[in-house]
C-alpha cells in the first residue's frame, strides 16, 4: 500500500488556515488619484460637464456656477457672480437659492431629488452634496441638476397612450351601442316631425331632440377620431400656406369677432415635413381656442420661425432645425390647477366642449415628433408653442407612415 508524504505530488493538499478577519470600526481614510493637474483643468471640468453646477460657500456666497446652468435658468452669465449671495445671483428662482441655502441645515442631502421651477414651467432633477476640505470640515455645498421636462414630457405621453389604448378597446363597442341607436332616434324623430307637421308644440320637442341626436353623434365619432392610429402621409408642407389655411378655417368654425389676428412668418422657414391635413387640423384647434378664449375681443399672434442650434433631435431637448410656431392671445390665461389637464382625453372647462380639441393637437405634435409647450399666467395671456422638425428623422417617419 501507497502511503502519502508531504512531498507526494499525489497526495491531496491542505489549505492553509487563514488568520481570522478583523472588523475595521472607523471609515478608511482613501488618498484620491487626482494626478498633477492645475486648477483650470477642474475649472474646465465644471463648465463644460453636460450639468448644470451651483457652488456656494458656508456664507452662502456663490463659488462657481457653470455654462449649462446659466443655460438652463435663462441667465446671463457674469464673472461678477461670483462672491455675491447666492440669493442675488438667483434671484429669479427662489426656490433653487433655498435649496441651497438649505444644505448646512442638514447633514443628509437630497439625492435624485425634483424640483418645479414656475416661472419657466419645468422640472430639474438635482443632487446636493456638502464639499469638505482635507481635514473633512464642511466649507460648501454643491448642486447638480438637469432639466427633467423632456422625461416628463415623455411619462405624460406614455400615459396618454395607455389611456388611448384603453380607450381604443371601447370605441368598436360605442360604435355599435351607442352610435346606431343615435342614428335610429334622428331618423324616428325626423319621421315623426314630417307626420306631426301641424303642431307646433311637437315639431319643436321633435326638432330639439334631433338636435340632441346629432351632438350626441358628433361626440361619438370625434372619440371614434381620436382613438385611431395615427398615420402619416410626410410631404413638404409650405409654413405661410399652412397656417393661413389653418387661420380661414377657425374663422368659419369660431366666431372671430372684433379679434385682431396678426401673422408674422420669419423669412427662413419656408417649408416643413409633414402631414398637411393634420397639421392643418393642429393650428385650426389652437386658433379657435384663442378665439373662444377672447371672446370676440383681443389680439392672436401666429408667429412662425426657424430655431437652429447644432442637433437635429427635439427629444434631446434641442430646438435644431425645428419649425417654431406660436400662438398668442392677451386672453385670460389658464389658471394653474388647470394646466396640468389641458391635454387629458375628454378635460374641459366649457360648457359644450368635448375635451378632444388639445388632446389631438398634441397627439399630432407628438406624431410628428415635436413638442408643444404652454406659457401663460392668469390675466397675463396663453401661449401655445409647437416646436415641429422640419426634417424628421427615418425612424421617426417609418413609425408613422401608413
Amino acid at each position: 500500500m501507497r502511503h502519502a508524504t508531504a512531498t507526494d505530488p499525489t497526495a491531496p493538499q491542505r489549505t492553509p488556515a487563514r488568520p481570522p478577519l478583523t472588523l475595521v470600526e472607523r471609515p478608511v481614510a482613501v488618498t484620491p488619484v487626482m494626478g498633477s493637474l492645475d486648477g483650470s483643468f477642474f475649472r474646465d471640468l465644471i463648465w463644460h460637464i453636460q450639468n448644470g453646477v451651483v457652488a456656494i460657500d458656508r456664507e452662502a456666497r456663490l463659488v462657481a456656477m457653470n455654462a449649462v446652468a446659466y443655460r438652463i435658468l435663462g441667465l446671463p452669465a457674469s464673472p461678477g457672480d461670483v462672491g455675491r449671495p447666492i440669493a442675488e445671483v438667483l434671484d429669479a428662482h427662489p426656490e433653487l437659492a433655498g435649496v441651497l441655502a438649505s444644505a448646512f441645515e442638514v447633514e443628509v442631502l437630497p439625492d435624485r431629488a425634483e424640483l418645479r421651477l414656475e416661472p419657466l414651467g419645468r422640472v430639474f432633477g438635482y443632487t446636493m452634496s456638502h464639499v469638505r476640505n482635507q481635514h473633512g470640515d464642511v466649507v460648501g455645498a454643491a448642486l447638480m441638476f438637469k432639466d427633467l421636462t423632456l422625461v416628463e414630457q415623455q411619462e405624460e405621453r406614455d400615459r396618454l397612450r395607455d389611456r388611448l389604448a384603453a380607450l381604443g378597446e371601447m370605441a368598436a363597442a360605442i360604435a355599435h351601442e351607442v352610435k346606431n341607436p343615435l342614428a335610429g332616434i334622428e331618423v324616428m324623430a325626423g319621421v315623426l316631425r314630417r307626420q306631426l307637421a301641424g303642431q307646433p308644440d311637437a315639431q319643436t320637442a321633435l326638432s330639439e331632440i334631433i338636435h340632441e341626436a346629432k351632438a350626441a353623434n358628433s361626440i361619438v365619432v370625434k372619440v371614434l377620431e381620436f382613438v385611431k392610429p395615427v398615420r402619416l402621409q410626410f410631404e413638404p408642407v409650405p409654413v405661410s400656406t399652412m397656417l393661413t389655411d389653418a387661420l380661414a378655417s377657425a374663422e368659419r368654425q369660431t366666431r372671430r369677432g372684433e379679434i385682431d389676428v396678426r401673422l408674422e412668418v420669419a423669412p427662413g422657414p419656408r417649408a416643413v415635413q409633414g402631414d398637411s391635413q393634420l397639421l392643418h387640423q393642429l393650428f385650426t384647434n389652437l386658433l379657435s381656442n384663442a378665439f373662444e378664449a377672447l371672446e370676440g375681443r383681443g389680439t392672436v399672434v401666429l408667429a412662425a420661425r426657424t430655431v437652429v442650434h447644432g442637433g437635429r433631435s427635439l427629444e434631446d431637448g434641442s430646438d435644431s432645425g425645428a419649425l417654431r410656431v406660436d400662438v398668442i392671445d392677451d386672453g385670460p390665461g389658464i389658471a394653474t390647477e388647470t394646466l396640468d389637464h389641458i391635454f387629458s382625453p375628454f378635460f374641459t372647462t366649457k360648457a359644450k366642449g368635448s375635451g378632444l380639441g388639445l388632446a389631438m393637437v398634441r397627439k399630432i405634435v407628438d406624431a410628428h415628433g415635436g413638442r408643444i409647450e404652454v406659457l401663460t399666467s392668469p390675466g397675463g395671456g396663453t401661449c401655445f408653442r409647437v416646436l415641429l422638425p422640419r426634417n424628421p428623422d427615418p425612424e421617426a417617419r417609418s413609425r408613422h407612415e401608413a
